[in-house]
């Protein structure tokens, strides 16, 4: 199998005071061969892309050497949500994930990045959960007809009153019952959760399709050495269970990193290379 920090994917994330030029450059430096790509304004904003915006993204990676893996449109903000009670809400959100993927099969993104929208909270749960298997269905539908395989990432409480466990993205792909629809492990999230990787993999399988390796304390999404998270131990968790599919270093912050995006990244690149070569030698 493919040493875990081989498979790492650049991104634009933390990136978003810079052009995705400048990350483009960056990544290929810190030689990254795939990008999950952030749908933010302007880099890759849904609502205003076109087929050839999205051709020339491909382009521009294609001659830094990368290919765009994902397409992680922005959907965590208050604008996007599939399980809004407010019907306008939550029908203009499923076209944008319409669209997000024909953009995706655009950029040859294989993976459409998704997440479960929110109910309002003092609505029952059951009423946005239905909402959301009904959003991501068409959705994935709508995948599956582009040749695009899709992932949901359980998020944190503060963003979502649905999918925030491994156990609720069970019940979530169950009820959906997608073929193409698999899990993003986000370790953040799954610390802020209780969860484990061994967890996830229990309960999910090889449906966990991408993983978020950010380190945090537990929440933060910060760089690897800034937070609490066991780097070692979850590296040799997805080694035990076989993962094989990407990973990508999900730096956020308007701070620090945002400012100066690529030493944080860097460091982050190389604590992952060596928690796997301190692995592989203890093997």
């Amino acid at each position: 199998m493919t040493p875990l920090i081989e498979r790492v994917a650049g991104s634009n994330f933390s990136y978003q005071h810079f052009t995705l030029e400048r990350c483009m450059d960056d990544l290929a430096e810190l030689g990254r061969d795939r990008m999950e790509l952030w749908g933010v304004a302007p880099h890759a904003h849904v609502p205003w892309m076109t087929d050839a915006d999205a051709r020339g993204i491909r382009r521009a990676a294609a001659s830094r050497g990368l290919t765009i893996a994902c397409f992680t449109p922005e959907q965590v903000s208050y604008p996007v949500n599939i399980a809004s009670p407010d019907e306008r809400l939550r029908q203009s959100s499923i076209a944008m994930f319409l669209r997000a993927a024909e953009l995706a099969a655009e950029l040859g993104a294989g993976m459409l990045f998704l997440t479960s929208g929110r109910g309002e909270e003092r609505e029952p749960r059951e009423a946005a959960w239905e909402r959301s298997v009904d959003a991501l269905a068409r959705i994935t539908v709508r995948a599956a007809d582009l040749g695009l395989e899709c992932v949901l990432e359980p998020l944190q409480r503060v963003e979502t009153n649905l999918v925030t466990t491994a156990a609720a993205a069970a019940r979530m792909l169950a009820d959906v019952d997608a073929p193409n629809l698999g899990v993003a492990l986000d370790t953040v999230a799954a610390a802020v959760a209780g969860d484990t990787v061994d967890g996830y993999f229990e309960q999910l399988g090889d449906r966990v399709r991408h993983v978020h390796l950010i380190d945090g304390s537990p929440a933060g999404h910060l760089a690897w050495g800034d937070g609490d998270l066991p780097l070692a131990d979850l590296v040799t968790s997805f080694a035990l269970h076989g993962y094989d599919g990407l990973a990508t270093v999900e730096l956020f912050g308007d701070g620090g990193y945002a400012l100066d995006p690529r030493p944080a990244l860097e460091r982050s690149l190389r604590a992952i290379a060596e928690a796997c070569t301190s692995m592989h030698a203890s093997e």
